[in-house]
């Protein structure tokens, strides 16, 4: 029996368990769009593609499976690159589903076809950060070919996929049977996993060491192994730094967790790790302001500190130091192997109270270091009181998304996380526009979770057609807009450095200037308040939270920069011999 392709394709999605698909409609997609019209499937319409592939990365983190995107050839494509990209760099399933133009007018250019260099040449635009571009050259391939795509999203290291499709073979008519077919193959293929013997060499070598310490990234929440890594390392007592994007693998009120590394790290994390004559780092590619540009008296310190590493993908183990002992592994596989052979090994485990005394008085410190501005009164506010009464009155499940800038360095540095992939932030990337989109997926993945998105104003400004979707979709999200007026964090290097703010502050006529982004949202239907004094912010919140409707609230604040106590080089690129980071530019 034989039936179109654009069907016979939604229904494959539907056997795949695929919910939702996020998009925007072109001419050479619709024939996908009605068939989903009749499908369980429900399509999340937005207004640009980059929405879209924000948002789907946004909900595959938070569903922890791979989600899908379509989208229109050419214009529609390259718009939702830059999404598929932060996918890419954070390794995050994504199946991405083009139309193209007609197969039978290859090289005619026609209308939208990119073929400066080869006919029908799309794929080419993604084929540096996509694992893998197919390009559909006939409608009898294209059922393998989507169950290939969805096996190479998932496996190994994770990560985006794209599907060209010219629009002539969505309307074909193939045998049933093809599809059929794919129904054999396994649906999750078995990860690998280490030794009893490897596995015995790594504790033996934690137990010998002085000073081991655990180093946590985003590998863990990927590989859905905080269970597995908190047991482990409350079993021995071992203390745990993580990267920007390890954040939450193990819970923030842990005794043991020091917290994030680097550039925004702390002195004293940064001095525990350099102190460390063992780091096991388990998920963690070591990124340049995780590592504080890899300079040895800033962060870590190898090779005189001995390195053992665990990863998915072989290619991360010793990118940027050497290591000692390495495996490729699941790490939810590993650390179950682990966990079974400390408690032969040392069932009774180790306690070391004076370690986690030390790190309690450090928080304690840090916390105490931040007090003042907690408490500041002042209008536009502190960026330390956003983020404290957030914490304060969001549930200890709640989602946070993340941009770039104070909402994300500080957010890293000091915004307790206390469930395990409840913080998505752009990392590999560091894409500006990414928190304010995600977070709608991720309440479309945990519709009965709270979902935050602290995103700047430069970030919020990116996308704000947004909010169409929410009001149409009525998606209760609550994006806080930390706002002060700039892209602060440029602003401040620049300031710093060069003695200019040119291009990075946001002026008119000499004064401070913003839209009212609380008035543009009700514009589009979604309920906005503006904040005029500190004392609002909070119960402003609060009622957006019991609200259940997706609102924006406008918060002014001061655009002061997140302490720094690690080392980034593009400092020595701008002042070479000089020790300048940031200013504020109030």
């Amino acid at each position: 029996m034989k039936e179109l392709v654009s069907r016979q394709l939604v229904k494959y999605l539907e056997d795949r368990g695929v919910e939702h698909i996020f998009g925007l409609c072109g001419h050479t997609n619709i024939a996908v769009l009605t068939e989903l019209e009749k499908s369980s499937i429900k399509f999340i319409n937005v207004r640009h593609e980059q929405v879209a592939s924000h948002a789907a990365d946004g909900y595959a983190r938070a569903k922890k499976k791979t989600s899908v995107v379509l989208s229109h050839v050419g214009p529609g494509l390259t718009n939702a690159a830059t999404g598929v990209a932060n996918a890419a760099l954070d390794s995050i399933p994504m199946v991405v589903i083009a139309g193209d133009i007609p197969s039978h007018y290859y090289g005619k250019h026609p209308h939208q076809e990119i073929n400066l260099h080869a006919d029908a040449s799309q794929v080419e635009i993604y084929r540096p950060f996509v694992k893998r571009a197919w390009r559909v050259d006939r409608p009898d391939l294209l059922p393998e070919i989507m169950e290939k795509a969805f096996q190479l999203a998932e496996s190994g290291n994770p990560g985006p996929v794209l599907v060209s499709v010219p629009m002539d073979i969505f309307s074909k008519e193939i045998d049933t049977a093809l599809f059929e077919k794919q129904k054999h193959h396994t649906k999750a293929l078995q990860k690998p996993s280490i030794d009893d013997e490897t596995a015995e060499k790594i504790i033996n070598t934690l137990l010998d060491a002085k000073n081991p310490l655990i180093y946590a990234g985003g590998g863990i929440l990927l590989a859905d192994a905080a269970q597995e890594l908190t047991e482990f390392v409350n079993h021995f007592d071992l203390p745990v730094a993580h990267s920007l994007m390890g954040k939450g693998a193990v819970a923030d009120d842990n005794p043991l967790v020091l917290g994030m590394t680097g550039f925004w790290g702390t002195k004293f994390i940064n001095d525990k790790c350099k102190e460390a004559d063992y780091i096991f780092a388990l998920g963690t590619r070591f990124a340049e302001a995780d590592s504080s540009s890899w300079e040895e008296e800033c962060t870590f310190n190898f090779p005189l500190t001995k390195l053992i590493q665990i990863d998915i993908d072989p290619n991360e183990i010793g990118r940027n130091y050497p290591v000692e002992i390495g495996a490729v592994a699941d790490l939810k596989q590993a650390l179950t192997v682990l966990n079974r052979a400390a408690k032969r090994i040392a069932p009774k485990g180790r306690q070391n109270e004076a370690l986690k005394a030390e790190i309690a008085k450090n928080k304690q410190e840090f916390k105490d270091s931040n007090k003042e501005f907690i408490a500041d009164n002042c209008f536009p506010m502190q960026p330390q009181r956003i983020l404290a009464e957030v914490r304060e009155v969001l549930p200890r499940d709640a989602f946070i998304t993340t941009d770039v800038g104070w909402n994300k360095n500080g957010v890293g540095q000091q915004f307790d996380i206390y469930e395990p992939g409840t913080i998505l932030t752009p990392g590999g990337f560091a894409t500006m526009g990414f928190g304010a989109p995600a977070a709608l997926g991720v309440k479309v993945a945990q519709p009965d979770r709270v979902v935050v998105s602290l995103v700047g104003d430069g970030g919020f400004g990116q996308n704000p057609a947004l909010l169409a979707t929410a009001a149409e979709e009525n998606i209760p999200v609550i994006w806080v807009i930390m706002n002060n007026f700039a892209f602060g964090t440029i602003a401040g290097l620049q300031k710093a450095h060069y003695g200019t703010t040119l291009g990075t502050l946001f002026m008119k006529d000499g004064e401070p200037y913003s839209p009212d982004f609380a008035a543009i949202a009700r514009a589009y239907g979604v309920e906005g308040i503006k904040i005029e004094k500190a004392e609002e912010f909070k119960p402003a919140l609060e009622k957006a939270i019991a609200s259940n409707k997706p609102v924006v609230i406008d918060a002014a604040m001061l655009n002061n920069p997140v302490p720094t106590a690690g080392h980034w080089n593009i400092m020595d690129i701008y002042s070479p011999d000089k020790k300048v980071h940031h200013v504020s530019t109030n």
